[in-house]
């Protein structure tokens, strides 16, 4: 006897459906096909136990399992579920003639209960797109699943539940979740706030203008200074995350199996930082199954780097693609996934090996040399990609004993909202930029874009040129001075870019090579 039922192979973000046809003959043999992996061919072992657990008689015979389309390379455990009820439907265990609108997928335990997937938000959209009826899942994707709205969800316990489900003896309600208020409810809940900052006035200025432009930015100064105190507290004053933008980094937060049982859509920009020993693979992603990396997993958020120099050089060199094109594409013998990561990279570091040098209250114990092979482990082109360099010192005892708080997130978050609604209305109208979608940014604009929007005059070419010539910057580094010229100009709320909105853009390239390297001599 022939049955189907189906399910949806996930291969980076992209989901395809799969039909699971097991037919029954006589002997007494196992055969599966479609290029399962080693965890769907051990499916059987699982589903032969959960079955007979579950209080399921199977009779002897031949089975073949064919997973189409065959030529999809078939991974993970969440087959079990669908190759399982496909077996006992085709035993004629399972009567219902509802098998073809539903989807489903769940690993399933040796005593017959499921257990979770990944990437259970994708496969809803997948199910959906089908024009399936439902979906059922483990009751822990429930969630996570039901984000999803015009489809019924339905999140069960046990192969029993799934059986009776289908045969229509017990009656289930699908899961609905008020994804809007939900979302909203927690966009503005933050643990960290800028208020419980003393002092570091100027090193905030350059937070919000990276953070109303998008922008990359670098922070140098000694242990202790609060580097990592304020890089922490940037999410706080990004602007929301849109429905859809949110989605969008839920998904791929579910492919990654990151999503904690309770919750359904990431309502607040990710913050990632990993640690400095982070491998090539772990950054960027891929491995044997591929996943996304940390780069991704800040898609939409921010991607903090603390003690940049100590993360090895190849690691930071697979950073200057990502950071143009905000995406990753993964090529390797047998797959080729592409994930985005349009994220804002924050990195930390010392001036010098010992972290004190130009510090006015510590001696710095390092000489010239050692400043200069520090300072190289990062190289020129990544440092011309990061757009703000801002030098931060430790902050006085006089300044740190004051209660007074500090300007909170929330106003200065405001500022930033309305720098990045000019930003999107003057963007709402030019078509999408290739791969990296619409620009809704100031860090994203094209040259020909910059031409238009962040002109500067006679006065600020003659500084812009002065600056070139002193700082011997890049081409690049022209770019982003514009980029960030145009961003202060927007907080300021002037239509064009000015001559002090250079001169502040100017004095965030303070760290560039040939001017630091001056000083380290």
């Amino acid at each position: 006897m022939l049955a189907k039922t189906y399910t949806v192979a996930v291969n980076g973000l992209e989901t395809t459906k799969i039909t699971v046809e097991v037919n029954i003959t006589r002997g007494v043999q196992f055969h599966m096909t479609g290029l399962p992996d080693s965890a769907v061919k051990e499916s059987y072992d699982r589903i032969k136990a959960a079955t007979q657990n579950q209080g399921f008689k199977i009779g002897m015979g031949d089975i073949t399992v064919n997973l189409a389309p065959a030529d999809i390379k078939k991974e993970g455990s969440g087959y079990d579920l669908p190759v399982a009820i496909g077996i006992l439907a085709a035993n004629g265990k399972i009567t219902s003639d509802q098998l073809d609108k539903y989807m489903m997928v769940g690993e399933l335990s040796l005593d017959g209960r499921l257990q979770p997937i990944r990437g259970a938000l994708p496969i809803a959209i997948r199910a959906r797109k089908e024009k399936f009826k439902g979906l059922i899942v483990p009751q822990q994707n429930i969630r996570e699943a039901a984000v999803v709205n015009q489809l019924e969800v339905y999140g069960m316990d046990s192969l029993m539940d799934v059986v009776r489900f289908l045969n229509g003896s017990e009656t289930y309600e699908p899961t609905i979740i008020d994804t809007r208020k939900e979302f909203y409810e927690q966009q503005n809940h933050y643990d960290l706030d800028f208020s419980d900052v003393k002092g570091q006035e100027s090193v905030k200025r350059a937070l919000e203008v990276a953070a109303a432009g998008g922008h990359n930015l670098i922070m140098i100064g000694p242990p202790g200074s609060g580097k990592s105190m304020l890089a922490k507290r940037l999410p706080s004053i990004l602007p929301p995350l849109s429905l859809a933008e949110s989605l969008e980094t839920t998904q791929i937060h579910s492919v990654a199996g990151k999503l904690h049982r309770d919750t359904s859509l990431i309502s607040q920009r990710p913050f990632r930082a990993p640690h400095h020993t982070i491998s090539q693979v772990a950054l960027v992603g891929g491995g044997n199954n591929p996943q996304p990396g940390e780069i991704s997993l800040a898609h939409n958020g921010v991607l903090f780097l603390d003690e940049m120099p100590e993360l090895s050089r190849s690691v930071l060199e697979v950073l200057r693609q990502p950071l143009e094109d905000r995406k990753i594409s993964i090529s390797r013998a047998k797959y080729s996934v592409e994930y985005p990561c349009a994220f804002m990279l924050v990195a930390s570091m010392n001036p010098c090996p010992c972290g004190y040098y130009g510090d006015p209250t510590h001696n710095c114990a390092c000489t010239p040399g050692q400043i200069q092979r520090y300072m190289n482990k990062i190289s020129g082109p990544l440092l011309d990609r990061i757009d703000i360099h801002c030098e931060i010192q430790a902050v006085p005892f006089a300044q740190l004993s004051q209660m007074q708080p500090g300007e909170p997130s929330a106003a200065i978050r405001e500022r930033v909202i309305r720098a990045r609604n000019i930003q999107t209305e003057r963007f709402s109208s030019l078509p999408k930029q290739g791969g990296q979608g619409r620009v809704h940014c100031n860090a994203m604009m094209t040259e020909r874009m910059l031409h238009e929007f962040a002109e500067p005059d006679a006065a600020s070419l003659d500084m812009l040129r002065m600056a070139m010539e002193r700082l011997k910057l890049s081409a690049r580094a022209y770019s982003r001075i514009l980029k960030v010229a145009r961003t202060i100009a927007d907080l300021e709320g002037s239509e064009k870019v000015q001559s002090q909105h250079i001169a502040e853009a100017i004095g965030y390239r303070n760290l560039d090579r040939g001017d630091w390297a001056e000083r380290g001599i």
